[in-house]
């Protein structure tokens, strides 16, 4: 008999059982941002056999402003607050251009923690990689 217990993952997964539910991408620009809408939504998914596994949300990091970078993480957290309350268990944000790093890499340092702390991963899609 062992003395250590197998860890909460291992438990988990040895658990796991398949379901026939297709995951779906969701993008962010579609999705309403009222909690009742949203669980409206949740419902319908669900009713259909959808899983949310990812959320996507197109981004722009193009101004050379600290303001307009912040709305712009502002922006996205709400994303992250959602797909979490949808039960996704990725954010990508997708972005092509970058006007000033030193302002934008701080910005989704704060958005990667965000998404920890909320359970969601949030992965970048651009030119910054963190």
């Amino acid at each position: 008999m062992s003395a250590t217990r197998p860890s909460t993952i291992e438990t988990a997964i040895e658990r796991c059982r398949p379901a026939d539910k297709t995951p779906v991408t969701l993008d962010a620009a579609a999705l309403p941002s009222g909690r009742n809408d949203l669980r409206d939504l949740q419902a319908e998914l669900a009713a259909k056999e959808f899983v949310p596994a990812e959320v996507t949300v197109d981004a722009c990091f193009d101004a050379d402003c600290s303001f307009a970078t912040q709305d712009e993480a502002d922006r996205i957290r709400e994303y992250i607050r959602t797909a979490s309350f949808l039960g996704a268990g990725t954010v990508t944000v997708e972005f092509d251009t970058v006007a000033d790093e030193s302002k934008v890499r701080p910005s989704l340092a704060a958005l990667k923690e965000r998404a920890r702390r909320e359970g969601v991963t949030l992965e970048l899609d651009g030119p910054l990689a963190l």
